[in-house]
């Protein structure tokens, strides 16, 4: 954990560079309580925890962006012998054209006895009060012989620019020691900004399958967003938020 604790350190320096510069970060610090409940072959089990994390964008040029999301979470089962936390971080670089934005990312999860890294893409389009998201990511586990693959879509709803409803999906296929699983993922979720306050609440529901193992999560998580710079929507549309769409199981870490 140490060193993926370092990696994430430089990372987020890298990031702040063009925010202390222009003074023009876009971002938001928040908390959340998650449950999941998972079903093997009709052996169920549950675990619950908080995460806390961060994420912020700064233009470097009138087009070019440097984003940030990272966090840590921390899991709230006794269980004897098992790490109680895990990091997670990634840094995207971004390019608007007109009301596009491509963007590139690189991050880690720590997963436990190894690393996991994580490279992709995505892209964004702004609609009216309508942001829809795609995106791909290629992730290995550092030392262990896999590939995973993700695709996810995502749409976000503003009923106002301080009330978003998103909902999105993925599929996940991976390749370990000759072995190819697929894995799919569905999500709901909202944020709602308190009027005339930098405070808002958020909730969501994530429901995942691995069909080879007869496996079912379901996610539920709810907590407390501050917001800097701006107001949801236009938060969203800095690049501040491309964490929460990103693909991957690592991104799974910080969902918020």
């Amino acid at each position: 954990m140490k060193s993926l604790f370092l990696a994430t350190a430089a990372v987020a320096a890298f990031a702040a560079a063009p925010a202390l510069a222009q003074d023009a970060a876009v971002g938001s610090v928040g908390s959340s309580y998650t449950y999941s409940e998972a079903d093997v072959a009709g052996f169920s089990g549950d675990a619950d925890s908080i995460v806390v994390d961060a994420s912020f964008a700064a233009p470097v040029t009138a087009d070019w962006t440097v984003s940030f999301d990272g966090g840590i979470t921390i899991n709230l089962g006794d269980e004897p012998g098992t790490d109680d936390s895990s990091l997670n971080g990634r840094v995207h670089v971004s390019r608007t054209f007109g009301d596009v934005r491509v963007a590139t990312f690189a991050g880690a999860a720590d997963g436990g006895e190894a690393n996991l890294w994580s490279f992709g893409a995505q892209a964004q389009t702004y609609i009216d009060n309508i942001t829809l998201t795609g995106g791909f990511a290629y992730e290995t586990p550092e030392g262990v012989d896999a590939d995973i693959w993700s695709l996810n879509v995502d749409g976000a709803y503003y009923v106002s620019p301080t009330l978003r409803l998103n909902a999105g999906a993925g599929w996940t296929t991976a390749e370990m020691g000759g072995l190819d699983t697929d894995a799919w993922t569905a999500n709901v979720g909202g944020e709602y900004q308190i009027a005339n306050t930098p405070f808002s609440i958020t909730g969501g529901y994530t429901h995942a399958e691995l069909e080879d193992l007869d496996l079912q999560i379901d996610t539920l998580n709810v907590g407390l967003r501050y917001t800097f710079g701006t107001d949801l929507q236009s938060r969203e549309r800095a690049g501040a938020d491309l964490g929460r769409t990103v693909a991957g199981i690592g991104g799974l870490a910080s969902v918020f």
